[in-house]
C-alpha cells in the first residue's frame, strides 16, 4: 500500500534503543542469578528451582501486555506507556536485589532457603515481570510500525542493540573488579563488584527507555488502519482485541506452533546453558566448588566474559543471516553451530579455549533472536499483532520453565556433574534444527 512509509535506519534505531539498557538488566540477571543464589547459599540441585520464576512471569505478563497494549490508545502512545512503567519498577528492583545478602536474612525458612533467599526470590520474581513489562512492546513496535520488506532489518537492528546490550551487562562485574571493587564478600553476601553492576545497570536502563519514549511517535488509529489495510473501525474500536487468547490461539496460523515447536528446544537449551555456566566453569577451569572462595567467584566473573563472547559472536552472525536465501536454512545452521559450542563446553579446561565455545553458540543466539519474530509477524494481519506476540513469548517461557523444573531431576542423572548438562543443552539444540523443517515460510 501507498501508505506504508519506509523508516529510516535511524527510525529504526530508535524505535529499539531502549531495547539496548532493557536487556543489560537482563544480561545481569542471567548471568549473575546462579551465582548470586549460590552464593546466599542454594544447594547445586536448587539452582533450577530458582530459574522457573524468571519465564513463569513472562509467560503470564506478556500475553497480558499484549492484550490490553493493543487495546491502549492514548496522548502518550500505545506500547510507551507499558515500557516506561516496566522500566521504573525494574529500577527499583535492581537497587534492592544484589543487597539481598546484607541483611542478615540466616534464618533457615520455608522449604529450607533461609530469608536472604527468600527475598531474592521475590525481587527476583518483581525484576523479570518489569523486565518484561519493559521488553515486549519493543518488539510489538517493530511489528505495528515496520513494513514487511523491512522487518528482518528492523530485527536485526533490534538485535544488534539487544547484544550490545548484553555484552555491557555481562562485563560490568569484571570492569569494576578490575578497577579495584572486591570480588570477594564474607560467606553468604553479595560482591560489591556484582552490586555496583546492578547500580549502573539500572541507570542506563531508564536513560535509554527515556529516550526510545521521547524520540518515537506511535500511529494514531486511524494511520494504524491505513498501513495495515484494516478497516479504521476496528482500529479505534477494542471490541475485536476483547476476543479471548484461547480462541486466538485456536485460529493461530501455523507458523505460530511450528516456530513455536523449535523455541521449545532453543530456550530449554540456553536455560542450562545460563543456569549451569557457572558451576561447570568454576569446576572446570578453576576446580572450585567452595561458593565462598576466590576461584568460584572468579568463575563467575568469566562466566560474565564468554557471555560477552557469546554476544559478539551473535552480533557478527545477526550481521551473516541476511545473506542466506532461506530463511530456514540460516536457522538450521545456526542452531547446528551453537549445538557445537555447547557441547564442546563441557569438555573445556582453559578459559580462554571458552571463547570458542561460547562464541559458537553466539550464532544460536542470533537467530533466536531475529528469525522467529521476522517468520511470525509475516504471517499475521495487524488487528491482533500484540496479542499474538505475547502468546508467541509463552514458547519462549514455557521451555524454560520445563527444562527448570527438571533441572535437578536431569543433574541427578548426569552424575551431578554440572558440565553434562552443557552437553544436554547441545543435544537440544540439534532436535531444534531437525524441527524447522516443519516450519512454512509466509509472507
Amino acid at each position: 500500500m501507498s501508505n506504508k512509509r519506509q523508516l529510516s535506519f535511524w527510525d529504526m534505531w530508535n524505535l529499539s534503543f531502549g531495547f539496548f539498557g532493557v536487556q543489560i538488566a537482563y544480561a545481569l540477571q542471567s548471568a549473575n542469578i546462579s551465582r548470586i543464589f549460590a552464593t546466599l547459599g542454594a544447594d547445586p540441585h536448587q539452582l533450577s528451582f530458582f530459574w522457573i520464576l524468571p519465564p513463569l512471569m513472562g509467560m503470564i505478563v506478556q500475553p497480558l501486555i499484549g492484550k490490553y497494549s493493543d487495546r491502549t490508545w492514548c496522548k502518550m502512545g500505545r506500547r510507551k506507556p507499558y515500557l516506561l512503567v516496566g522500566a521504573l519498577v525494574a529500577v527499583l528492583v535492581m537497587a534492592f536485589l544484589p543487597n539481598a545478602g546484607s541483611l542478615n536474612f540466616s534464618t533457615k525458612l520455608l522449604l529450607g532457603l533461609n530469608g536472604a533467599m527468600w527475598f531474592g526470590l521475590f525481587s527476583l520474581i518483581f525484576l523479570d515481570t518489569s523486565i518484561n513489562v519493559a521488553m515486549q512492546p519493543f518488539k510489538m513496535m517493530v511489528g505495528d510500525m515496520v513494513t514487511e520488506e523491512q522487518k528482518t532489518q528492523a530485527y536485526s537492528i533490534q538485535s544488534l542493540l539487544c547484544n550490545a546490550g548484553s555484552l555491557v551487562g555481562y562485563l560490568f562485574p569484571i570492569f569494576f573488579t578490575w578497577i579495584g571493587i572486591a570480588n570477594t564478600a564474607p560467606k553468604g553476601q553479595i560482591p560489591q563488584s556484582v552490586i555496583w553492576s546492578f547500580y549502573c545497570g539500572a541507570a542506563i536502563l531508564i536513560a535509554c527507555v527515556l529516550y526510545t519514549f521521547l524520540k518515537v511517535k506511535e500511529m494514531n488509529p486511524q494511520e494504524y488502519a491505513e498501513f495495515h489495510g484494516m478497516d479504521p473501525a476496528k482500529a479505534s474500536d477494542d471490541s475485536a482485541s476483547k476476543e479471548g487468547l484461547f480462541k486466538l490461539l485456536l485460529h493461530a496460523p501455523k507458523t505460530f506452533w511450528t516456530v513455536g515447536l523449535v523455541q521449545f528446544f532453543c530456550w530449554a537449551a540456553f536455560m542450562y546453558m545460563w543456569t549451569y555456566s557457572n558451576g561447570t566453569i568454576a569446576a572446570n577451569c578453576w576446580q572450585a566448588t567452595d561458593t565462598a572462595s576466590e576461584g568460584y567467584q572468579a568463575a563467575g566473573n568469566w562466566v560474565g566474559v564468554v557471555f560477552a563472547i557469546q554476544a559478539v559472536g551473535s552480533i557478527l552472525w545477526a550481521i551473516v543471516i541476511p545473506k542466506f536465501k532461506s530463511l530456514k536454512l540460516a536457522y538450521v545452521v545456526s542452531l547446528l553451530i551453537g549445538a557445537a559450542g555447547f557441547i564442546s563446553v563441557a569438555f573445556v579446561h582453559n578459559q580462554y579455549v571458552l571463547f570458542l565455545s561460547y562464541f559458537l553458540i553466539g550464532a544460536a543466539w542470533a537467530a533466536m533472536l531475529a528469525l522467529p519474530f521476522t517468520l511470525l509477524t509475516n504471517s499475521l494481519h495487524g488487528e491482533h499483532m500484540g496479542n499474538y506476540l505475547g502468546l508467541f513469548n509463552c514458547t519462549i517461557c514455557l521451555p524454560q520453565i520445563v527444562a527448570a523444573a527438571l533441572g535437578g531431576v536431569v543433574l541427578k542423572l548426569c552424575g551431578g556433574i554440572q558440565a553434562n548438562m552443557m552437553i544436554i543443552a547441545g543435544v537440544l539444540l540439534i532436535l531444534g534444527a531437525i524441527s524447522v523443517r516443519f516450519v512454512t515460510e509466509k509472507k
